[in-house]
């Protein structure tokens, strides 16, 4: 599994003009499935973004988790970060994982976050959406299960 994480001030997801997702906040997290993911790299996924220090202290250093500021996170499915885009002008996406599976990895990691004390909103999987967010810092960041890009 793969996510971009966005540190946010908020963010919200909408899909035909309903607001499905809102956090303020926290994180905003975009997850592609691969074809080979398991539940463990939804696991690992979840336990490594929840536990992020890229809050500021007191200090301003990055030292604060997502628990130590009481944030939530807004969890959103995107397959295209499993795009490859080595070769041509149009990206694969045969290291994608079919929907099925994706949806039940992605809906495990959503739960997984839940079980880790965070509160969670969440994007439609398969579906158009429309993501806002004001990034704070901004502070981006790329974390894969298989701890490699």
């Amino acid at each position: 599994m793969r996510a971009v994480v966005q540190r946010v001030s908020q963010a919200r997801v909408t899909v035909g003009g309903e607001t499905v997702g809102a956090i303020d906040r926290g994180f905003l997290v975009l997850v592609g499935v691969a074809a080979d993911d398991t539940p463990q790299d939804g696991l690992y996924l979840a336990q490594k973004i929840v536990s992020l220090r890229i809050f500021e202290d007191e200090e301003g250093k990055m030292n604060r988790a997502l628990t130590d500021v009481g944030g939530k996170m807004l969890v959103v499915s995107q397959f295209t970060l499993m795009g490859d885009c080595r070769k041509g002008r149009r990206p694969s996406f045969d290291r994608a994982a079919r929907s099925e599976t994706a949806r039940e990895l992605y809906l495990a990691f959503v739960a997984a976050v839940g079980e880790l004390g965070i509160e969670t909103a969440a994007g439609r999987f398969q579906e158009h959406m429309l993501v806002e967010l004001t990034n704070d810092g901004p502070v981006t960041l790329l974390v894969d299960s298989r701890r490699e890009f």
